[in-house]
Formats: C-alpha cells, structure tokens, sequence
C-alpha cells in the first residue's frame, strides 16, 4: 500500500453523484469504486471491479493503474480504497461500456487540469473553493470565515510539521484535543451528533461554531510560537 500520509480528502461531484478523491504526490486520485458505480449504476462496484481485474492481468496489479489509498468509508473509519489518478482512471473507464465513459474521461481531464494550475497559483484554489461554496448555497459571510479557518488551520498543521507530526493519526489526536477543548467534543463525536458520515465537518458549522474553532486554532498556534520564543532566551 502506498504511503499516504498528508493527505487531503475531498468530495467531488459528477451529475448528482459523489466521487471521493484525495491529494497523493501532488495530483488527484479518485476511488475507483465510485467511478465504477457511476458508469455501470451497479449495486456492487466491488464485485464489478473484482471481474475487470480478473479479465485484465495488467489491471490486477495495482501498478501503475491503481494504488491503496486510504479514504472515509460509509462508517466513517479511514479504510484502504483502491484509487486511480487520471491516467490511470482513464485506463479503467476505457474497458467500461457505458455512454457516461466520455463525459466522465472529459470531467476528470477538467479536475486533473485544474490541479496542476492550482499547484502553479495557490490562489487560484482559493477563488475555486469560493466559487464552490457560493454554488452550495452558502451566505458571503460565512464563506468568508470558513476561508479564514482554512488558512488558520493551514498555519497551525505547519506549526505540528514543525514539532514531528508526521501521520494523519497525529494530526487527528491533536485536533481531537482542541475540538475537546473548545466543544466538550472531538470531532467523531461532533459530527454524530450533527448526523454527519462523510461530510466535513467545518461545512456544516454556523458562523459562532466556526469562530471559536478558528479561535481554538490561532490560540493553539500562538502557544506553540511563544513556547519557542521562551526557549530561545532561556
């Protein structure tokens, strides 16, 4: 199985349907699974899958056309998922009778594209995820602070690199700490209480929710900078 530390999952969206995808070696890779399922509307992607890769030697191992990654399972736990990144989404759509196979190579040629120019401008992700958000129905105001929160987070995931963190799981207990702290919750817990699964979280906070996480953050932050500026004169 790949290494898949520092990931960044995300949802995406083609025709109503969702796709998981996540950020590995600096490109997309996409759960084939949920391709699969939207080609063919097949109850059981697996089995489906299982077949190709029975017929297909060259597809049976997972070099160079797919790897494990791993993504959110319907339960919510972190779970290997068999993923593609699009040259190699390309490869399994191709051996896929259905008449979505060019619109979906078509969107997926779209979204591979556009990570390579977000890459080249950081900017550009974030006038994107703005533009997302607006499409979502969001209010300016509270896209404004969950933006906000995206960049503080960003700050503080820096400050942990910083002091080791390494794993995801490290990530996740010390984000659990402050989630506790702030809520009297950690995340999982948070999320059963909204009836979440495999939503984010932070895109179904309200405007308070989202201050005091960003406040949590920032606070969290700044303690770290402070501890070493402490160090530094002693």
């Amino acid at each position: 199985m790949a290494d898949t530390k520092n990931q960044n999952i995300h949802l995406a969206v083609f025709k109503g349907k969702t796709i998981r995808k996540t950020l590995f070696q600096k490109e997309w890779w996409f759960s084939i699974l949920d391709i699969i399922q939207i080609l063919t509307n097949s109850p059981q992607p697996k089995t489906y899958w299982a077949k190709m890769k029975e017929r297909d030697k060259e597809m049976s191992q997972p070099f160079p056309f797919w790897e494990q990654l791993k993504m959110p399972a319907e339960d919510g736990k972190m779970r290997k998922t068999d993923c593609a990144n699009t040259e190699g989404m390309f490869r399994i759509i191709q051996s896929v009778p259905s008449p979505k196979a060019e619109p979906l190579k078509r969107w997926l040629a779209k979204v591979g594209y556009e990570r390579v120019q977000e890459i080249e401008n950081p900017e550009l992700a974030i006038k994107r995820t703005k533009i997302l958000y607006k499409l979502k129905g969001y209010p300016d105001d509270w896209i404004e602070k969950r933006m906000r929160g995206i960049a503080v987070r960003e700050e503080l995931t820096d400050e942990w690199q910083k002091r080791g963190a390494k794993e995801k799981k490290d990530y996740e207990i010390l984000t659990a700490e402050i989630s506790k702290a702030t809520f009297g919750l950690i995340p999982q817990e948070y999320k059963k209480l909204k009836g979440l699964k495999r939503e984010n979280l932070r895109d179904h906070m309200d405007d308070f929710e989202l201050i005091l996480t960003m406040l949590g953050e920032r606070t969290t932050t700044e303690i770290h900078k402070t501890e070493d500026s402490r160090a530094c004169r002693n």
